[in-house]
């Protein structure tokens, strides 16, 4: 039986901590591949217009190239929209109905997983993974979930403390893959 992650975002930029999330995922769970699935829109953050998906896309390749335990996936991106978890589950569950699949999530929306989308489908369909935030105290899942807290390597950086130093035309290296940074400086993108 695979083993499947799927870690889902706007990523808008990838950044090392998304790149430590997913290493201590393939790791603690023994996954034969993780999934990067980049998202149309945030049903969570409705009034953000993310950078343009060939743009982040292209960032993410980036990042992920020489991992072969890591791959993008654009379907939510081709679908369009709003970017709902169900159905991107639904479309891994039909594609291989014989893996485990395990679904990361940040730990600020533990709290609201009853209230998604078709939630307890969700919850049938896969593992939840919950990703720490730094200094935060661990949430349990709520039922009918199921799943665990991923314990490495958790980093206090977002993409939108990125994107502020970048306006700021403060360093991110470190931050950012080297190739990732080389890309937004070259593009001027989020100045």
């Amino acid at each position: 039986m695979q083993r499947l992650g799927l870690y889902g975002g706007s990523f808008d930029p990838v950044h090392c901590g998304h790149l430590l999330v997913a290493q201590a995922a393939c790791e603690e769970l023994s996954l034969d591949r993780l999934f990067f699935i980049l998202a149309a829109q945030s049903p969570f953050k409705p009034g953000s217009t993310p950078a343009p998906a060939p743009v982040r896309a292209r960032l993410l390749r980036l990042a992920l190239a020489g991992d072969t335990r890591m791959e993008l996936d654009l379907q939510e991106v081709e679908r369009g929209g709003v970017s709902y978890s169900i159905e991107t589950l639904r479309s891994y569950r039909q594609r291989h109905p014989a893996s485990r699949l395990f679904y990361l999530i940040g730990a600020d929306h533990v709290g609201s997983l009853t209230k998604w989308r078709e939630a307890e489908e969700l919850a049938r369909l896969a593992d939840f993974v919950v990703i720490p935030r730094p200094g935060e105290a661990p949430q349990a899942l709520p039922a009918p979930f199921r799943g665990q807290e991923l314990r490495g390597f958790p980093l206090g950086v977002s993409s939108s403390c990125i994107r502020d130093r970048i306006r700021q035309r403060l360093s991110i290296r470190g931050l950012v893959p080297d190739a990732v940074q080389e890309a937004i400086c070259n593009s001027g993108l989020y100045l």
